[in-house]
């Protein structure tokens, strides 16, 4: 009835072998899944987590700029479309940078630098001496609510785009060899700086621009740190640190990039200053010598040959800073300064007699047919230049204008064509660096800017529309039609460049400046741009 017990308990037992030695198989394949799981997630995660760097280097090197790539091509891509730096020495004037430097250093286009950026807490912290942010520990770790009262930082580091300065009061070192400039702590705090800060900084108002050498100021722990001042190199005045390369050498860069953010940042002190240049140019200092010397009555040190000389200073700024292209923003640091400001200001420098136009209307608002008001045309040698000139010119006349025709000189002391500038009550030309000379025209003085052919008409805003307000003149576009660019002649009217401008600023700033600027000229079409001429007439006329 039962079966053979002993050949049941052996099915039994091989049955219960055959499923054990799958259990086993199937455990060590599950083993063997977690096993590559795991090490999956663990190869993807690695990477992230040694890329990641340390605020301690947040200012080690310059921060990728945050405006867009179009704007950040046409940085780096603009051709030399501008007049050239001089090429003969007069006086104490030399060659600005060699063309190795010109694809760094080319003529930045215009931008909006009021547009607003995206920035991180990282971007705005100075660097401390062990690589954790200053402005959060003290020197023990600690937070700064728990170790002090918090205190104003010497640096106004104001994130990715504006131009980082350090304005500091007391002792200062520099020791122009190694680009340092060393803040001693002061008797009211015991000579001892229990949290010292370390900043290293461009002073040049584009904060990334290349070819600029960063300098370093640095906070002193310790007065007994300081090294010893050199007998013959104590200043009974502050330091001015700043850089005059960059995009010198451009005529427009001159001013917008360094001449008016310097004299931001001087005019306070009425000449008791003393200028330390980093990257000094000659021939920069030779053109503009009158209003270096107008800004400072002291000697300009060149910091980059200074050696191992430490000089002692009773304070320093550090960095100049652009409030917007080529112009004054009175609402930003330092405030309260405008552009109508700085033209009296060059005025006075250069000795311009005028600062107003001509008067074109007697006491009783009738016209004086006997004055004629004198309008200037910038003349280009280079593209942009005005092919019909002498046309030009006739029309003008025909209106009631006296004409000349301005040719700003790049190897001769600016103040001589300033008196030129200075002497007419309206100013016609194309776009260009020669229209940087409006600074010199009499507030209330009428300004044409012809726009080139290409829907270049924001560059021209931004780089002279703007700022000609600004100063107070009367700012007028005169946008060029497709008429009246050469390109027509010279590419074929079914090319791109020709008929459809956007098609080549897509393509980027570089394909942009190649054709807009770089190889088109203007002939004017004088029946369209007479009713110009006319209306800049009638503004004179309106002059109180």
């Amino acid at each position: 009835m039962g079966g053979d017990p002993g050949k049941l308990m052996k099915s039994v037992k091989g049955a219960a072998q055959k499923y054990l030695g799958v259990g086993f198989l199937l455990g060590f394949f599950l083993v063997l899944l977690t096993y590559f799981t795991v090490s999956e997630q663990f190869a993807i995660s690695a990477p992230n987590a040694i890329r990641r760097s340390s605020p301690g280097h947040a200012h080690a090197h310059a921060s990728p700029s945050p405006i867009t790539p179009f704007e950040e091509e046409k940085r780096q891509q603009t051709p030399v479309i501008e007049e050239k730096p001089p090429k003969a020495e007069v006086a104490a004037e030399e060659k600005p940078p060699k063309a190795e430097q010109a694809a760094e250093e080319k003529k930045l286009p215009a931008v909006d630098v009021d547009e607003p950026h995206t920035e991180t807490k990282e971007d705005q912290k100075p660097v401390a001496g062990d690589g954790r942010s200053s402005s959060m520990t003290g020197g023990d770790g600690a937070t700064r609510s728990e170790a002090a009262p918090a205190k104003k930082p010497a640096c106004d580091i104001q994130g990715p785009w504006a131009s980082d300065v350090c304005d500091v009061t007391g002792d200062v070192r520099i020791r122009g060899s190694s680009g340092t400039i060393l803040i001693v702590p002061t008797i009211e705090s015991g000579g001892a700086n229990p949290n010292p800060q370390e900043w290293r900084i461009r002073p040049y108002s584009r904060k990334h621009q290349a070819g600029i050498n960063e300098v370093t100021v640095r906070e002193l722990a310790s007065a007994a740190d300081a090294p010893p001042c050199d007998a013959a190199a104590r200043s009974p005045v502050p330091a001015l640190v700043f850089a005059m390369g960059g995009l010198t050498g451009n005529y427009w860069h001159d001013f917008s990039d360094v001449l008016i953010p310097l004299y931001l940042q001087a005019v306070r002190f009425e000449g008791e200053v003393q200028l330390v240049v980093e990257n000094y140019q000659h021939w920069y200092a030779g053109k503009y010598r009158h209003i270096l010397k107008k800004l400072s009555r002291y000697d300009i040190v060149d910091m980059d040959k200074d050696g191992d000389k430490v000089r002692c200073f009773p304070g320093a700024v550090v960095g100049i800073r652009m409030h917007k292209e080529f112009s004054i923003d009175p609402a930003k640091e330092p405030l309260g300064h405008s552009m109508p400001e700085f033209t009296k200001f060059l005025r006075d420098t250069y000795s311009l007699p005028r600062a107003t136009p001509t008067r074109l209307t007697g006491e009783d608002g009738e016209d004086n047919e006997k004055v004629k008001p004198r309008m200037m045309i910038i003349s280009r040698r280079h593209p942009r230049k005005l092919v019909n000139v002498k046309d030009v010119v006739a029309l003008a006349e025909l209106v009631g204008f006296e004409v000349v025709i301005g040719d700003p000189p790049f190897n001769v002391d600016v103040g001589e064509f300033a008196k030129e500038v200075n002497a007419v009550d309206a100013l016609v030309g194309v776009h260009g660096a020669g229209l940087t000379n409006s600074v010199f025209l009499p507030t209330g003085a009428v300004f044409i800017q012809v726009v080139p052919y290409g829907k270049m008409e924001h560059i021209g805003e931004v780089d002279f529309g703007i700022p000609a307000v600004d100063m107070g003149l009367r700012y007028v576009a005169y946008s060029a039609g497709v008429e009246e660019s050469t390109l027509v002649e010279t590419l074929g009217r079914d090319h791109p460049a020709v008929k459809d401008p956007e098609s080549v600023h897509r393509q980027g700033w570089g394909k942009v400046a190649e054709y807009y600027l770089g190889r088109q000229d203007i002939r004017l079409d004088l029946e369209r741009f007479e009713p110009v001429l006319r209306n800049a007439m009638q503004m004179l006329r309106e002059q109180k």
